[in-house]
């Protein structure tokens, strides 16, 4: 990713991620919004040059049709990301940039790539298991 298509993929990253986290954990979605940015602050101090971070935009034909983020600053590689444009969904993309971010761990050394995804995203739990990811925790609420 370019540093000039960076901000705009930051703010989509912070919303998206703070609509998710927000109701996941019951916050108001300015709290939720704060809390995202600061997190992505914190992971992403240096924006697209952050060392130990892989930051791409997918493209089919030179169009982009979607983007990854993978952190391989620990030993287990992290995808904090990945989206696919909402007018190319259902199209292969989604699993095609996964098996490229898991080829580029594995050519960095990396044996496994971990990911956390929320409950409610049916379509990411369901490209995740055909792609052969396992369940190595799962949490779980109540509404009282």
């Amino acid at each position: 990713m370019s540093a000039a298509e960076y901000p705009e993929w930051k703010d989509h990253l912070a919303t998206s991620f703070a609509a998710a986290m927000g109701a996941a954990n019951g916050l108001a979605a300015d709290e939720a919004l704060k809390a995202s940015y600061q997190e992505t602050e914190k992971l992403l101090p240096d924006g697209p040059d952050t060392e130990h971070q892989l930051i791409w935009v997918a493209f089919a034909d030179d169009v982009p049709v979607g983007t990854l983020w993978i952190s391989t600053r620990s030993r287990l590689p992290f995808v904090y990301s990945i989206e696919v444009s909402p007018d190319h969904r259902r199209k292969g993309y989604g699993g095609a940039i996964m098996l490229a971010g898991e080829e580029e761990c594995r050519r960095r050394g990396h044996d496994e790539l971990e990911l956390n995804v929320f409950g409610d995203n049916p379509s990411a739990i369901a490209l995740y298991n055909s792609l052969g990811y396992a369940v190595t925790s799962q949490q779980m609420r109540k509404s009282l």
